[in-house]
């Protein structure tokens, strides 16, 4: 083997940079302490402002429990999240959601939403998507003037239903159709 000249070594370092970053994997790190907290403190705060949602959980399988997704755009789109997905008050594993959009959009808005998986069958479907992705098949319980859940007949025999609230911002409207959860290490 020949001498490690600077020129070489420069350009070793510049080229195994990129890996060694996709390698950051969270060990040694408090992500996923920080990511658990706002978790619980998410989840308490819906069982206290919307009493309802301690039923959904207790008839649930799991829940994805997403504390902050921020969400903006201008004509062009976009939003992201983290989260936990809970099985029997537990996190079993971590998500985040990405969501894109084009259309005619301006503003910045957070909010935080649940997904309660209401069969085994989503629950196992969600875990074992490469890149689950919301769509139709999620019904929403939605919040009255009175600051109560609302869930109609169709809701109650879904196999999924989110509950978003928390929002704040000047986006209009708070949607989660469409939004991709990948599972990650924080």
């Amino acid at each position: 083997m020949g001498n490690l000249t600077r020129r070489g070594f420069t350009l070793g370092l510049l080229a195994g940079t990129p890996l060694l970053a996709a390698c950051n994997n969270g060990v040694g790190s408090d992500g996923a302490a920080q990511l658990d907290a706002r978790v619980a403190a998410t989840r308490n705060f819906m069982y206290q402002k919307y009493p309802a949602t301690r039923d959904l959980a207790a008839k649930a399988n799991g829940m994805l429990i997403m504390p902050v997704v921020t969400q903006g755009g201008f004509f062009v789109g976009g939003g992201y999240g983290r989260g936990a997905l809970q099985i029997d008050g537990i996190t079993v594993d971590y998500y985040s959601a990405t969501k894109g959009s084009v259309g005619l959009q301006f503003g910045a808005q957070q909010y935080a939403h649940v997904l309660f998986f209401m069969t085994d069958t989503a629950l196992q479907r969600f875990r074992r998507g490469s890149g689950w992705v919301a769509g139709a098949d999620i019904q929403y319980a939605f919040n009255d003037e009175g600051g109560n859940l609302r869930a109609d007949t169709t809701t109650a025999t879904a196999p999924v239903i989110a509950v978003i609230f928390g929002q704040a911002g000047l986006l209009v409207g708070a949607s989660i159709e469409g939004m991709k959860y990948n599972r990650i290490i924080p």
